[in-house]
């Protein structure tokens, strides 16, 4: 993956499901927007947007872990076009921002992005790999115009 890649040129499929009745959920076009600019391979993607309960089932069945987690990613098929399932869980995602005293939108665009950049192969489970991550997650984030994801208060 080339982090200086020119996103435009990718093609992107998105779906995007809303499962949830949460509100203030960001529209089509901003997750569409958000997506295309963390592109660096063409894509046929959903992003659904759950509850805590599917949430928490998707996180348990898939990863073993019991309780509902903000974001998740599922690869289907790593060829050209790359394939896959992005999940957020919007009252995770609420919860999170008011915690951290985020803007919720730009919260919905960093784990957006965050999502968009695991399903093409970006990874956080080294120091390495995760510094390298955050740093594309950091630029992409001053593109779009929101504040960095990791400032520490």
């Amino acid at each position: 993956m080339n982090a200086g890649a020119v996103n435009q040129a990718h093609k992107m499929s998105l779906s995007v499901q809303y499962a949830s009745q949460a509100k203030n959920l960001p529209t089509r076009q901003q997750f569409r927007r958000w997506i295309k600019v963390a592109l660096e391979r063409e894509v046929r993607m959903v992003l659904r947007i759950v509850g805590e309960a599917e949430g928490r089932a998707l996180n348990r069945d898939y990863r073993g872990k019991d309780y509902a987690t903000n974001v998740l990613t599922f690869v289907y098929d790593d060829t050209t076009p790359l394939a896959g399932d992005l999940v957020i869980c919007a009252p995770v995602v609420a919860r999170e921002a008011k915690e951290q005293g985020k803007d919720l939108l730009a919260h919905y665009a960093h784990l957006t992005l965050h999502a968009a950049l695991h399903l093409q192969g970006y990874d956080h489970q080294k120091q390495r790999e995760a510094e390298r991550m955050e740093a594309r997650e950091t630029a992409l984030m001053k593109k779009l115009r929101y504040p960095a994801p990791y400032l520490v208060s």
